[in-house]
């Protein structure tokens, strides 16, 4: 297998691949087959199915899947030939024009950078810190109990208190006019906690 590769970018690689035609269309022979041993169709006994019928059939699906498989391990080959760091998937399409008896085929693909680590005898480190204070542990375990709290049913008759959950219908008027959004019905807000207008 001739193998080329080009640059096309800094991190975009191309490789050609090219593929003898006879190697494909053994394994497409092949492949059907292993097939005709095991496919059903009417009017034919299992196995019995005769080999032109079972090409007409499932030849394009066979052909298809071969080219995949073949192209595939044709990429992996070259790259690893190339020693190649591919990263993602190659975009491979066929090309118009190919050596005779043979099928071409572009990669076009992006390689991992090569990182070089310089001498860092020299190199100065910035460290940097962070001051934790009795305030800020306060205020994230208040958040965290905040965030965790449980509520349980008040009595019917007992009145709401600040840090209560309720759950209400309101309306909303400016000049004794509703206005749109300010209307909700079985909306919850923790009284005290500033979530509501006054």
């Amino acid at each position: 297998m001739a193998v080329n590769v080009e640059t096309l970018d800094k991190l975009e690689r191309k490789i050609t691949l090219t593929l003898p035609v006879n190697v494909i269309q053994s394994e497409v022979d092949s492949r059907l087959k292993r097939l005709a041993r095991t496919v059903k169709m009417d009017g034919f006994r299992p196995g019995k199915v005769p080999m032109n019928v079972v090409a007409q059939r499932y030849g394009y699906s066979v052909h298809y899947e071969v080219m995949n498989d073949k192209v595939g391990e044709a990429f992996a080959q070259a790259a690893n030939e190339a020693k190649l760091r591919v990263a993602g998937q190659p975009k491979i399409t066929e090309k118009e024009t190919s050596p005779e008896g043979e099928l071409a085929f572009d990669a076009i693909f992006e390689v991992f950078p090569e990182v070089k680590i310089g001498d860092l005898a020299t190199a100065e480190v910035e460290r940097v810190t962070a001051e934790v204070t009795d305030s800020a542990i306060d205020k994230t375990v208040e958040i965290l109990r905040k965030q965790r709290r449980t509520f349980a049913q008040r009595p019917q008759d007992a009145a709401a208190q600040e840090g209560d959950r309720v759950t209400v219908d309101f309306e909303g008027k400016i000049d004794g006019e509703p206005f749109q959004g300010g209307k909700a019905e079985d909306f919850q807000f923790l009284v005290g906690d500033g979530q509501m207008l006054k």
